[in-house]
């Protein structure tokens, strides 16, 4: 377990560098950074001074390794639009977008795994197709699209849940659901064909020879091993989801990490851009990380294949 784990760290931080390094280049996708600073009128003398404020005339690579070393400590730079550090302003944001990231995952999870379960229990039956039917329709339907709908039923024809802020639990029951509906499907279908290929191995039906009630095959011995891919696809998921915030968030008007991002590319604040994109990654890297030793530890098969 422990080779296994080092060669995980060591893949983990060769996909943190490559991030890193993709995400300081949004520096200059966009073009020069003075220009875009300075605006179109300015003059050269403007241009140059933030070329030196900033230390845009140093080579790239010594930007890039300063940037990252900072970044690694913890440091991110100012935002150009606030003025203040680009760390106090996520601190005050990601608790917004964790909340929202954590509470629709677990919807999900909690709403996708048991439909799974029992449309594998009863294939091809009027459950299994109600199951299937969720999820064709969650994976056909655009989350902006979602979310408009239920604001339109629960927000102006029954005025029951608030559609703009972030000040209560009930602010985020709306973003949960369009965020959380986004991810059930994939983890429903998994669930299902997990269960149904497990359902039809040897050690369950050794075990209803035995004798043994129908709720220990499923839980104890079916549903463990079918949970494994569901596990990785959760991370995933859950990385989306972060990914995906920045539209939720705009919509709901919630005043998280995802939504900052979307200012701040208008504004054309790339530290509080850079530092957002790279800080989801860093996440989506590490739950991935955490879910495949999760995996190793559920199937010692994993750690030497």
């Amino acid at each position: 377990m422990l080779v296994y784990t080092l060669k995980r760290l060591f893949l983990a931080l060769l996909v943190a560098m490559t991030v890193s390094a993709i995400t300081f280049s949004l520096t200059y996708l966009a073009g020069d950074p003075a220009i875009s600073m300075a605006g179109e009128t300015a003059s050269d003398a403007d241009i140059e001074y933030i070329e030196k404020l900033y230390g845009f005339d140093r080579p790239i690579v010594v930007q890039y390794f300063e940037w990252a070393l900072n970044a690694f400590r913890g440091d991110f730079g100012e935002s150009y639009y606030f003025r203040i550090p680009v760390a106090d302003l996520l601190l005050e944001r990601l608790p917004v977008s964790m909340t929202l990231g954590v509470s629709a995952i677990s919807f999900a999870i909690l709403l996708s795994i048991p439909l799974g379960v029992l449309a594998a229990m009863r294939p091809n039956s009027l459950l299994d197709r109600l199951a299937l039917g969720i999820s064709v329709v969650g994976q056909a339907m655009p989350s902006f699209w979602f979310a408009l709908v239920l604001i339109v039923m629960f927000a102006v024809w029954y005025p029951i849940f608030p559609t703009t802020g972030s000040e209560t639990w009930v602010h985020f029951v709306l973003p949960t659901i369009v965020l959380g509906y986004y991810a059930t499907p994939a983890i429903m279908r998994l669930t299902r064909t997990g269960m149904l290929e497990v359902l039809g191995s040897d050690y369950i039906r050794t075990a209803r020879a035995k004798g043994l009630p129908q709720h220990v095959i499923l839980f104890k011995h079916a549903l463990r091993n079918a949970v494994i891919p569901v596990v990785s696809l959760a991370a995933v998921q859950f990385g989306f989801m972060l990914g995906g915030s920045i539209v939720i968030e705009s919509i709901f008007a919630l005043h998280g990490a995802g939504y900052l991002a979307w200012e701040s590319i208008g504004r054309n604040d790339l530290p509080v851009v850079q530092a957002v994109v790279l800080v989801f990654s860093l996440f989506y890297i590490v739950l991935t990380f955490l879910s495949d030793l999760l995996n190793a530890w559920l199937d010692p098969r994993i750690r030497v294949g």
